[in-house]
């Protein structure tokens, strides 16, 4: 198991089978232990996903709540050391996506993307920094989009998040290099997930026919990568970087 006796945070992962979802559930089977964050939409979804997790014992813990409320990533920071003891692994996987052309956008639209996708990922990370520094180690893994690097139609707040994401991403892995910390970004294309839900039927089809592998892709083909950049000694030499598992949506 390439994640035994490793402690990971993980934002976004609660239930619905998304990408913080399967990264989670992906960890707790290379043997890391996994605190994860969600929002609930209701009690209902709160009462069964926590059923959901017994199965794993005190390999999970979860504190529900709005990630990008600053009590919110506090608490999740502290109760995972007060449980664990340790961070060694932090996934931002926390995300939205509300499509809008730019002349319909609402400011309330723009604030609570750039809050949910880039902002979060402030707030976690610069919380989980003084435990990695002191323990001589870390990996700090931001799932990003395509989509931050090379637009979007009706996703101009959710590109520029993600092309923040890549950014923020890159001069946190050269603050933090000499002290053990690796920071790296994912950047998948499109993926089944919930989120594209909330995109036409148009853009689906659009979307499909300029990749070069045609499909949507499948959650359990982004998580590896997660896996690859967390563990040792696979992931050691890569910092600053944006791994893309995006059907050749972009190619550098």
């Amino acid at each position: 198991m390439k994640l035994k006796n490793k402690v990971a945070v993980i934002t976004g992962a609660g239930p619905g089978g998304g990408i913080g979802y399967t990264i989670a559930t992906t960890f707790l089977q290379e043997g890391a232990k996994v605190s994860l964050n969600y929002l609930a939409r209701n009690f209902e979804e709160k009462k069964a996903f926590k059923n959901e997790m017994n199965k794993y014992g005190d390999n999970v813990f979860i504190t529900e709540g709005d990630i990008t409320k600053e009590e919110t990533s506090e608490k999740l920071i502290s109760n995972t050391i007060e449980k664990y003891g340790k961070i060694d692994i932090l996934v931002n996987s926390a995300g939205i996506s509300t499509p809008a052309l730019l002349q319909d956008m609402s400011v309330s639209n723009w604030d609570r993307m750039l809050d949910v996708n880039l902002k979060s990922v402030f707030l976690t990370t610069r919380l989980v920094v003084p435990t990695m520094i002191s323990n001589g180690f870390g990996r700090i893994i931001n799932i990003s989009s395509q989509v931050g690097q090379k637009g979007s139609v009706e996703h101009c707040h959710y590109a520029a998040a993600k092309a923040g994401v890549i950014a923020f991403t890159k001069s946190v892995a050269m603050e933090l290099g000499e002290y053990g910390i690796t920071a790296n970004c994912i950047a998948p294309g499109p993926i089944e997930t919930q989120l594209m839900g909330e995109v036409s039927e148009k853009w689906r089809r659009e979307k499909i026919q300029e990749l070069v592998i045609p499909r949507l892709g499948k959650v359990e083909e982004v998580a590896p990568t997660a896996v690859f950049l967390a563990s040792s000694p696979d992931g050691n030499l890569y910092t600053g970087q944006t791994l893309g598992p995006n059907n050749g949506d972009v190619m550098l």
